[in-house]
């Protein structure tokens, strides 16, 4: 019993220190279980990873690095104080278990060694911070993962896709934190889109599907896809036949604000600005329809802005609108309703943002308004109406009613009214 106890440690104690040397090996001189069961030792993780990155750097510096994407995200992700699982050794001396200094936050999903030649054995977690050598290390580790994110993604749709859904919210951290990869990352960001309810697409794809008069890769932003496809903002870009990306993750709204264009295209939220889609013949005209629509409904429109001063900044004729009645848009710097409630979840006081209030001029309630304001323009009716297009709007975008009971009032008096 004794006997046979002994015989199994040292077989653990002669497998372990075999498995610290595999980064000093060549490709040729590993198998794969080899490599797996490495992972799982180093990683605590009882699954097979993903995906193995293996490097040897030489010049000005030398080190090697043998990294692994697990296949499965990590529980603690998203807690910032978790741990990255890089591994440092110097001259095959082990130096720590967490080396954060070597890996930005949102790559903190990797797990691996790495190796140097060149830093000093005595190197403290406060020296690796000031390190110019632990910088240069630092970018060409990076680099080496995002090349093979690089080459999975155009070699194995399949992997690229299981990857994306594990870990694709965290790398997009890195597109607004690293400023460097910026264009890599987003040559690696996957996106939903209106034009396949299962497929993601990248943005090049995207692009590449693009309309010949088409100047802007139109997105929208919500807490669903169910809700981003439901929602008003879309109808004029569908019934034109404009395909618009979906973001629905809370790290979207941050990095949207911080990338402007793409491959030379500007990106442009279906929540902001006018929607002035197609060629420009069909601008022009959409100009001119919307300056006659403006003339009829003017004096309305500053009526319907007076009864809705405390929430609005305007009342305006919508021209992406052809079914609802209304909806609620931003300018073109505002702040998405989701990055707003993102900032106060994170506990900044944030100003009340007021946004502009579009109606359908195509909608039978504009023209029912039209004519209650032309018999009385001091009609009380009028504000009722404003409160109701208002609270619909904020509904049909998610959002949260400034005074639910009143609003609940109004639909009831409505409701007897219409019986």
């Amino acid at each position: 019993m004794v006997e046979g106890s002994e015989t199994k440690k040292v077989i653990t104690l002669e497998t372990l220190n075999s498995m610290k040397a595999l980064w000093l090996k060549d490709k040729s001189e590993t198998t794969d279980e080899e490599l797996n069961e490495f992972y799982k030792h180093i990683s605590h993780d009882w699954t097979e990873p993903l995906h193995t990155i293996r490097a040897k750097i030489e010049g000005t510096l030398e080190y090697r690095l043998l990294l692994f994407i697990p296949a499965k995200a990590p529980f603690d992700l998203f807690h910032r104080d978790g741990n990255y699982g890089i591994h440092l050794y110097v001259k095959r001396v082990f130096i720590m278990d967490d080396c954060k200094e070597l890996m930005p936050e949102y790559l903190r999903f990797m797990r691996g060694v790495v190796d140097s030649e060149d830093l000093s054995l005595n190197v403290s977690r406060e020296l690796l911070q000031q390190d110019r050598q632990v910088s240069k290390m630092r970018n060409g580790i990076v680099n080496k993962v995002l090349d093979a994110l690089k080459t999975m993604k155009k070699n194995d749709d399949a992997q690229y896709q299981t990857f994306w859904g594990e870990f694709g919210q965290v790398l997009k951290e890195g597109i607004y934190g690293d400023q460097d990869n910026k264009d890599a990352l987003l040559d690696l960001t996957l996106c939903q889109t209106t034009n396949d309810p299962e497929e993601l697409t990248s943005l090049q794809s995207y692009i590449d599907r693009m309309k010949p008069d088409q100047e802007n890769i139109y997105y929208l932003t919500g807490e669903s896809r169910q809700a981003v496809e439901n929602s008003p903002h879309l109808e004029s870009f569908l019934d034109k036949g404009y395909e618009v990306l979906i973001f629905a993750e809370p790290v979207d709204d941050v990095w949207l604000q911080s990338v402007f264009e793409y491959q030379g295209k500007n990106f442009q939220s279906a929540a902001k600005g006018m929607a002035d889609l197609g060629t420009e013949e069909e601008k022009k005209e959409s100009e001119e329809k919307r300056k006659e629509q403006e003339e009829t409904y003017g004096t309305l429109m500053e009526s319907l802005q007076k009864e809705l001063d405390e929430h609005i900044k305007e009342v305006r004729v919508s021209s992406r609108l052809t079914s609802s009645a209304a909806c609620l848009v931003g300018d073109d710097s505002d702040m998405t309703p989701q990055m707003e409630k993102l900032m106060q979840q994170m506990g900044q006081a944030m100003p009340t943002q007021k946004r502009i209030l579009e109606l359908n001029p195509n909608h039978p309630i504009l023209d029912k308004l039209h004519g209650i304001y032309d018999s009385d323009k001091t009609a009380s009716e009028l504000g009722d109406y404003a409160q109701l297009l208002y609270g619909q709007a904020l509904l049909a975008e998610g959002g949260q009613l400034p005074d639910p009971g009143k609003f609940s009032k109004l639909v009831a008096d409505l409701m007897v009214q219409a019986l």
